[in-house]
């Protein structure tokens, strides 16, 4: 008996260490996170007037002295636009993906009803000039060279604070090996539910953070759903490394996240403590 108990605690320490190597973080030379520490305005500081995504939603954000976060995608020509969805149904009411239009046939489009155009991320980088810090996430399951190449050339020679993410771990690979010095940060959600017959592994991995091997993040980012993730607790708790919660869309569960030790990623509110680290 005692021969099995050993052997068994063995193969559950063993276990344990190839589960630590697996969900660690960036710990050798990570990335600098001092003034990407604080909240970040979901797709910009948007109202039921001022689309998401939008200038006016990124001017706003900066009026108010808060981090933003957005969404880059390529237009049919190769152009970075910021966006979120996959389909311009909801925003624009054309039932196209964004990758089936030029940039050009992108700005004849409104988001919301409203004057707003889709705008690029060069826009973007030209309006907010580094007077706030920006979380951009690279949008995608498999790395596109042309995204991440055409979007790191541009923050290359940006001025201010900036992060990227992604929730594809292979998306964040192209950063670690072409743009290591970038802080990086693993999206995390529930994939498991309602998944489809074939892909429970791939989600079951994702889910629990089982492939930061490859991307090694500096962050991590979680659906508020799953803030009690093991893989998060650990990452944030034991590695101390930042973990921003979203989308908190009240004080009340901001104050909570704040308490907890978590930065957050909110919409629909603007916390009283503004970019307050």
């Amino acid at each position: 008996m005692t021969v099995y108990l050993g052997i068994a605690v063995f193969v559950i320490a063993i276990l344990a260490l190839i589960y630590v190597f697996l969900i660690s973080p960036r710990l050798a030379d990570p990335a600098d996170m001092e003034l990407l520490s604080c909240n970040y305005a979901h797709r910009g500081l948007w109202t039921k007037r001022i689309p998401e995504n939008s200038l006016s939603a990124f001017s706003l954000a900066v009026r108010h002295g808060v981090g933003i976060e957005l969404d880059i995608q390529l237009s049919k020509d190769r152009r970075v636009v910021v966006f979120h969805d996959d389909n311009l149904k909801r925003m624009c009411g054309v039932d196209k993906k964004v990758s089936e239009l030029t940039l050009r046939e992108l700005k004849e489009l409104r988001l919301s009803k409203t004057d707003e155009k889709i705008p690029t991320l060069a826009e973007v980088l030209k309006l907010v000039d580094g007077r706030v810090p920006l979380l951009i996430e690279v949008k995608g399951e498999l790395p596109n060279d042309v995204l991440c190449r055409s979007a790191a050339n541009m923050l290359d020679g940006y001025r201010g604070a900036f992060c990227v993410e992604s929730f594809s771990p292979l998306i964040l690979m192209w950063f670690k090996r072409y743009r290591p010095s970038y802080a990086r940060g693993q999206l995390v959600t529930g994939l498991l539910e309602g998944n489809r017959r074939g892909k429970y592994i791939v989600s079951f991995l994702l889910t629990n953070m089982l492939t930061n091997f490859l991307s090694r993040p500096d962050f991590i980012a979680i659906n508020g759903k799953k803030k009690k993730n093991l893989s998060f607790l650990l990452c944030t708790k034991a590695f101390h490394v930042n973990g921003y919660i979203w989308t908190v869309r009240d004080g009340r569960e901001y104050v909570s996240c704040r308490k907890a030790g978590y930065f957050t990623i909110f919409e629909n509110f603007l916390p009283k403590e503004g970019n307050k680290k």
